[in-house]
């Protein structure tokens, strides 16, 4: 049994430190109908965008949900909106079925977007909206013409009519529309079309990817669900609250199989990796393509937790979770490397389009490196006998083995991995965004005071102030500097060219979430939070038998949380892994789980395995907010536009409408 604990703990665990923050919010998503640079304030003018150009989406109303709240604000705010629109059910819960990657990984080709097939990768026309803006008479008449040499596609409309139609990859089409209205002469206006498409790949481990935040939350249940604890004491059984939709045993006399049980398991973008689209990878590659309408994002997500350097990112990992199902008996048990997968996209992507190239590689690893989780569970587990049975079977780390493992072993697996990054990018890593860790245990500035507050959800837990201050000044003075180092090669880091090998790095978050550790609380939490998870670490019912038909003390029941409202903490604890997630890890062998869901192992890998100690939605909310100026500047993002021009135009001759 200790040794199933230690490969379920560590990867459910792992990597909790990081996040990100927010420097100034950049500029709203930009109005279409903005005046063009160049174009005097209040003269008619062509302006034009992509449409839900976030290729990821196949329909538009999901990226106009964006769109449309990122106006006035940063993607903070952006995230918090959607929070309270949706209440507390997140955004992602209706959008995760309505993608260009199926739930098993796979790059839908061609993809339907909109009602029109497409290739994923390698797009050969892109959907754009051109509107004339500006004092426009009314009932002026606009004759069109789109040319990008191939033949001029003309329409004629009421000015006030917005005109759709594709524009070809790769070549600049001439719009110009003649103006007429009344007596007065024709004006012509023009200005180039030319989309640039922009192909982002995201790398890394459980902070990239996601974990803690599931596409759709778990749906837990009024009544309690049994599990067992290690040792047969007093003690021997608690209840929790049971998952909505299950219909067997909830006792621990009553066993059921794992297969029932996972009918009702929260579900993934990707489940195998525990990839989510509320990562701070995905909300960064959304931001560019709200923020610039001239361009279309092609984002491919390959983070997955778990992942270290030589596994996961050059080699196969485990899978961490299989999807929901009601027939499935088996769960494919590895994942793909990283790299591999990196490689043979870009590698079809050429076929079809020999002039393809990565533009940015998202990338946050290290953590499992340097055994993190082992870490986390040195903080998290007090009991005597849970401590003996996981520190024998290597589950709880120390800080000893963990800084040996940072002089030695991650300087090594970095260096291969500068290396195999390179040819990927042409070469530049500046186009590599390494964005940092943050310190998760931090109030005020400080460590956390420790307790069970927030982790109550499984008696073991009780966090010692002594060892999460050990660990935590471990994590900022020595982690946190060595892994900026490695990135851009600096303090004794040899690189073979530092001008070229330097990755652009991020950690402007850092500052911001020395204040939304994992124990901060506030009054502005949700009502349920601070009526339910009590502050001393007493939040459910000891009594096995009133806690089976009500675990809370509260009296209220579970399905009362909300997994996605804003919160001063912007890292999940324990009990908000297990209301949002409850994971069981399915995706391990066979031989290694559990065959009762009641087990004491099951018990601990609930509480944990959903994202204990990584960062809410708000937090990769943040964490997108400090990447996104690094990821614009590489890209260039801020360079000018086309200008429009304006002209008497010739004597109109009216086409037939072909639009």
């Amino acid at each position: 049994m200790a040794r199933i604990c230690l490969r379920l703990l560590i990867a459910g665990a792992l990597t909790a430190a990081a996040l990100a923050a927010l420097p100034a919010p950049p500029a709203a998503a930009q109005n279409p109908a903005a005046a063009a640079p160049g174009a005097p304030d209040g003269e008619m003018q062509i302006a034009w965008e992509v449409r839900n150009r976030f290729r990821l989406f196949r329909e538009e109303r999901d990226f106009l949900l964006h769109a449309d709240s990122a106006r006035g604000g940063g993607i903070l705010a952006s995230e918090q909106a959607l929070e309270l629109q949706s209440d507390g059910r997140g955004w992602a819960r209706n959008t995760v079925n309505r993608l260009c990657i199926d739930l098993s990984g796979r790059v839908s080709e061609p993809c339907t977007r909109d009602n029109v097939k497409e290739s994923y990768l390698t797009p050969a026309d892109h959907p754009v909206t051109v509107r004339l803006t500006g004092p426009v008479p009314v009932g002026a008449t606009c004759a069109w013409s789109f040319d990008d040499g191939g033949g001029a596609r003309q329409s004629t409309l009421d000015c006030a009519a917005p005109v759709d139609l594709r524009v070809r990859y790769g070549r600049t089409t001439l719009a110009s529309v003649d103006v007429s209205s009344g007596p007065e002469a024709p004006q012509r206006f023009s200005t180039e079309i030319a989309v640039r498409d922009i192909f982002i790949a995201g790398l890394g481990d459980s902070i990239a990817s996601g974990e803690g935040n599931p596409d759709r939350a778990i749906a837990l249940a009024d009544e309690g669900f049994c599990f067992r604890n290690y040792l047969a004491t007093a003690a021997a059984q608690y209840y929790r609250p049971s998952r909505a939709g299950y219909k067997g045993g909830r006792a621990c006399e009553a066993p059921d199989t794992l297969q029932i049980w996972q009918r009702q398991s929260a579900l993934w973008f990707n489940a195998a990796c525990h990839r989510s689209l509320y990562s701070y990878q995905t909300r960064t590659a959304l931001a560019l393509a709200v923020q610039f309408p001239h361009i279309a994002v092609t984002y491919l997500p390959l983070a997955c937790t778990g992942a270290t350097i030589p596994d996961g990112l050059f080699g196969p990992q485990r899978a961490r979770e299989c999807p929901p199902t009601k027939s499935a008996t088996t769960c494919a048990g590895g994942v793909n490397a990283q790299l591999d997968e990196l490689r043979e996209a870009l590698a079809a992507a050429k076929r079809r389009q020999p002039d393809r190239k990565l533009d940015l590689i998202l990338l946050s690893i290290g953590a499992n490196d340097i055994n993190f989780s082992g870490l986390v569970a040195d903080v998290m587990v007090d009991t005597p006998t849970e401590r003996t049975l996981f520190r024998r079977s290597g589950v709880i780390g120390s800080v000893e083995d963990s800084r040996a493992l940072l002089a030695r072993d991650l300087p090594q697996s970095f260096g291969k991995l500068r290396e195999a990054l390179k040819p990927l990018v042409g070469g530049e890593l500046s186009h590599v965004v390494f964005t940092s860790y943050a310190n998760p245990a931090l109030a005020d500035g400080a460590p956390c005071p420790g307790g069970r507050a927030g982790f109550d959800i499984h008696p073991s837990f009780n966090l010692r102030p002594e060892r999460l201050a050990a660990v935590s000044n471990y994590v900022d003075r020595e982690f946190l500097p060595q892994l900026k180092a490695l990135a851009v090669c600096q303090s004794g880091v040899l690189c073979r060219d530092p001008a070229a090998d330097r990755m652009t790095f991020v950690d402007a978050h850092q500052a911001a979430f020395a204040g939304h550790g994992f124990c901060v609380r506030a009054a502005s939490d949700p009502e349920f939070d601070r009526a339910c998870f009590s502050a001393t670490g007493d939040s459910f019912d000891p009594d096995i038998v009133a806690s089976a038909s009500q675990p809370m003390l509260c009296g209220r029941s579970a399905s009362e949380y909300r997994a996605y409202l804003p919160r001063a903490r912007w890292i999940r604890d324990a009990n908000d892994s297990y209301f949002a997630a409850m994971t069981y890890p399915q995706g391990l062998p066979a031989s290694s789980q559990p065959a009762d869901i009641h087990d004491a192992a099951w018990g601990i890998l609930s509480a944990v395995y959903g994202g204990a100690v990584h960062p809410s939605a708000e937090g990769h909310a943040a964490m997108a907010e400090a990447a996104l100026p690094a990821a614009v500047t590489v890209l260039q993002l801020n360079a000018a536009v086309p200008e429009v021009t304006a002209e008497p135009a010739a004597p109109v001759v009216t086409a037939p409408d072909t639009h």
